[in-house]
């Protein structure tokens, strides 16, 4: 353990009392202390007491290069000190200049234009709100609907969460903003067709969409927002040819393609933006945490030109009326670029790439469990789905997920040191995806302790 850090001995009921914390049943700390983390050092946090634990999460798919980097925090206070904010309504800031530059110079295609907002959900409601008005100025004024997948999170802005496709988060906040409609994800370990073949399976779901289309009628559809691969659910990747299907379809209905890369970006897959990856350019890509490894919150929505030329068109007065005010803050600008420059001088995206199979590898012995169904994802961004039954794939009742996995492997892999996610947004599954810096102690470490913990879980079945 480390030292414990000083703090009042009531921080934790204070916390209760006035910390509203999120996507937290607030209750259930009424008579439980409110784990409190004070510090972090490369793939390792520590709590309150000084204990330490794996960040197996990377804080919330965030701490790409890793705890305690002092030239972030130092680039933030040499920003601040020089110009803590202006805003970038008609005006610009140095260091937003140089981000935009650096993120287009990253981005693939003709994606040069950057609209910087603070965070996921306001890219994500950014792109929906520019490829509707993209459309009406393009003599498409109907063209409105967005489609996404199913149990897909998009965000909780009310836009994007209505491209979410989770009924549960969405029911308290409905009605939301009409014109979302959901297709089928890619999860292949549940597919209903083409679940031993997965390029068919591949292109059955990608047709999914171009039915949607079709259904909803051309002439509405403005977008398709697709993570590259689907967090909520349990990290879902794309089949073989899926991305390169679904860019076709696009194309044909002159529907927009955006990628929401708000978890896959900056090297949570092993390229600093994740349709690379899948071999595909969208028209708009969504990003935001790993762009300064959470030192700092910023987001944003890339665009290509041929999205931007309306808007751009010499002599025209064209503008989209959206905004924040703290969109491209100078501070986290400037913590930004200082954390692209580790991406870069330490090679981070090839380091997960190196590692990518050496970690699949480690979480794959956990197959010998009985309660380990399926192991899935790609870079550093990993779902195991649990089970009652290997066999016949049979899962969990609302009873057992509420005993089995909330009160008791998400509580215990903590007790045992290890920080990750543990929910079930669609089947119930543990979710891993650390510091970009983790190496195969860190995976071996992660593996040990859910080898532990799914072992006692299952003998509560």
């Amino acid at each position: 353990m480390g030292n414990p850090i000083a703090v009042s001995k009531d921080l934790s009921q204070t916390a209760y009392d006035h910390l509203w914390m999120h996507f937290t049943r607030m209750a259930s700390y009424e008579r439980a202390p409110v784990p409190t983390i004070v510090r972090g050092e490369g793939p390792y946090i520590y709590d309150v007491h000084g204990k330490r634990y794996v960040d197996g999460l990377a804080g919330l798919f965030v701490v790409q290069a890793g705890h305690g980097r002092a030239e972030l925090a130092e680039a933030a206070a040499k920003q601040a000190a020089d110009l803590a904010f202006f805003p970038i309504w008609s005006y610009a800031h140095p260091k937003a200049v140089e981000l935009a530059e650096r993120l287009a110079h990253y981005a693939p295609g003709d994606l040069n234009k950057v609209f910087f907002t603070t965070g996921g959900g306001e890219a994500v409601e950014t792109a929906w709100k520019l490829a509707k008005q993209y459309h009406k100025l393009t003599g498409n004024p109907g063209k409105y609907k967005v489609i996404s997948r199913a149990v897909a999170y998009h965000g909780t802005p009310q836009g994007a969460l209505s491209i979410t496709g989770l009924p549960a988060l969405k029911a308290p906040f409905e009605p939301l903003v009409p014109g979302a409609h959901k297709v089928p994800n890619t999860n292949i370990y549940r597919a209903p067709v083409f679940g031993d073949d997965p390029e068919a399976f591949g292109r059955w779901a990608a047709d999914q969409i171009e039915q949607e289309i079709l259904f909803e009628g051309p002439e509405t559809v403005a977008a398709v927002v697709l993570e590259p691969v689907q967090n909520a659910g349990g990290c879902f990747p794309p089949p073989p040819g899926y991305f390169a299907r679904v860019r076709q379809i696009c194309d044909r209905y002159n529907v927009l393609l955006v990628s929401d890369e708000v978890i896959c970006a900056f090297g949570r897959l092993g390229t600093m933006f994740a349709c690379d990856k899948f071999g595909y350019v969208p028209d708009i890509i969504t990003c935001a945490k790993g762009m300064t490894s959470g030192y700092s919150p910023i987001g944003a929505a890339v665009v290509s030109d041929r999205i931007a030329e309306p808007y751009y068109r010499s002599g025209g007065t064209a503008m989209f009326p959206h905004g924040y005010t703290f969109g491209g803050h100078p501070v986290s600008a400037a913590v930004a670029l200082a954390n692209l420059d580790i991406f870069e001088r330490e090679n981070l995206n090839r380091h997960v790439l190196d590692h990518e199979d050496a970690f699949f590898a480690t979480l794959r012995r956990l197959h010998d469990l009985p309660i380990v169904g399926d192991v899935r994802g790609n870079g550093f961004f990993y779902g195991i789905e649990l089970v009652k039954d290997k066999t016949t794939k049979e899962t969990f009742t609302d009873e057992e997920t509420e005993r089995v996995l909330y009160g008791f492997v998400s509580k215990e892999l903590f007790e045992a040191g290890l920080y990750c996610r543990a929910d079930d947004r669609g089947d119930p599954v543990v979710q891993l995806a650390p510091p970009l810096i983790a190496d195969q102690s860190v995976f071996d470490e992660i593996e040990q302790i859910l080898r532990g913990v799914l072992s006692a879980a299952w003998a509560r079945i």
